[in-house]
């Protein structure tokens, strides 16, 4: 017993070692007092946005707008969610004012931009408020955002133009997993190329964007003010892949976190997909690979594991005409409202250092650009979770034609996002705070 003591100290017999209990005379005491300083810090805020298309079935999934407050009576198309209901609200009355396409149930979500508000150009977007907030939440993550998509089900689901629900600084849409499979990889999957490639693989990168940020810098001299203005939006892009790079540089070598749950089984559509899909960001979350998730939901495959046979934007158009029409329209809501109840109950299943769940630092925003069918009034918005201070438990009417962009700054700046202005914005909503 006089050599040196140690954190890892062992009791040698002429057959075993045998591993001491953490005994503070070993130093055990400073690595725990370490530990429980740790788990006495603030936790990282979470923001998760989950959209879908062709909005909801009106009369059986909004509450009714004579009962607002908290003493409100859950409708059908909210049932499953009835456990959560202290810890949810529902918004009502809130646009998209310049979203003017009955197809669009994602493309201006989360932007609120005018499609025709940039002269000459037959389309165009801003960034979305989920890359608002992975510029700031997403900074000790290796991921400063995950962009979820479900792939070839998007149109047919309702969504719209773009790669996903995110678009980048310059208003361009971004692409991320399609599927399961995908978003576990990219999450977990382990890179077995030696650490000095990976290095090299970098500084290659590097040398072709400064070869090319040169080369655009030289023929900046000779464009005109139209292609000079064009060539910033190439700048942008040139820095947006240099932020990429730095991150990457930073978790070179870092070993990705060991997945909370099995590999996914390629192949899963509907129901299933999206009942991982939730599973696998919970985990993200877990193993704080991000703070910030989209997910833009497939609907058309949902209705066909469910064994609706009606197509889903048919089935949007329910009002006038069958009974089955509006019977495939609830039982949508239903499921889809059972799978987020399913999430909110992982959310508070899974424990922070210090004891809170992931629930208590993670909100999480659900609905779409479009109502029922075409319309685009009232956008479906249910928001979830203690991350930003919402008031929660109630239903929340506001004035008419009030932007939606107003939620998307109260929730960005409850989590501690420094922003002042998003969208079309004017301002927080003061019924939604806490």
């Amino acid at each position: 017993m006089n050599t040196p003591l140690n954190r890892r100290h062992f009791l040698r017999t002429s057959t075993a070692l045998i591993a001491l209990p953490v005994l503070e005379s070993l130093g055990f005491r400073r690595f725990a007092s370490a530990a429980q300083t740790q788990s006495r810090g603030p936790r990282p805020k979470r923001i998760i946005f989950l959209g879908f298309g062709w909005g909801v079935t009106q009369d059986s999934w909004y509450p009714n707008i004579a009962q607002p407050g908290s003493d409100y009576t859950l409708p059908a198309g909210l049932e499953p969610l009835a456990r959560h209901k202290a810890d949810f609200s529902v918004v009502q009355g809130l646009l998209n004012k310049y979203n003017s396409n009955g197809h669009y149930g994602s493309t201006f979500w989360l932007t609120g931009a005018n499609e025709f508000g940039e002269p000459g150009q037959s389309f165009h977007n801003t960034i979305s408020a989920d890359q608002v907030a992975g510029e700031t939440l997403g900074k000790g993550a290796r991921f400063d955002s995950l962009v979820l998509d479900c792939g070839a089900a998007a149109l047919a689901s309702g969504h719209g133009q773009g790669l996903s629900l995110s678009w980048d600084i310059r208003g361009k849409p971004m692409a991320g997993p399609k599927n399961p499979v995908e978003a576990f990889h990219r999450l977990f999957a382990k890179d077995t190329t030696p650490l000095a490639q990976q290095k090299a693989m970098l500084a290659q990168r590097r040398s072709v964007l400064d070869n090319a940020l040169e080369n655009a810098r030289e023929l900046q001299r000779t464009l005109s003010k139209t292609d000079n203005s064009k060539l910033d939006e190439y700048f942008q892009g040139i820095r947006d892949i240099e932020t990429r790079l730095s991150r990457d540089e930073k978790w070179l070598g870092v070993p990705q976190p060991t997945p909370p749950l099995k590999e996914p089984k390629p192949d899963l559509a509907g129901y299933e997909e999206i009942k991982l899909m939730y599973a696998i960001m919970v985990a993200a979350l877990q193993t704080d690979s991000t703070r910030v998730l989209t997910y833009r939901q497939p609907v058309s495959t949902l209705l066909t594991s469910l064994d609706v046979r009606i197509d889903s934007h048919t089935m949007s158009h329910y009002p006038g005409k069958g009974p089955e029409y509006l019977e495939a329209s609830e039982k949508r809501d239903h499921a889809q409202s059972t799978l987020l109840a399913e999430l909110l109950d992982q959310l508070k299943a899974v424990k922070e250092p210090d004891g809170s769940s992931l629930f208590d630092h993670t909100t999480v925003a659900y609905g779409s650009n479009i109502r029922t069918g075409h319309n685009l009034d009232n956008c479906p918005t249910l928001l979830a979770g203690r991350g930003a201070g919402l008031k929660l438990g109630h239903n929340i009417v506001v004035s008419k034609d009030t932007p939606l962009c107003n939620a998307w700054l109260t929730l960005l700046k409850g989590s501690g996002v420094p922003v002042e202005r998003h969208g079309d914005s004017t301002g927080v909503l003061p019924q939604l705070l806490a």
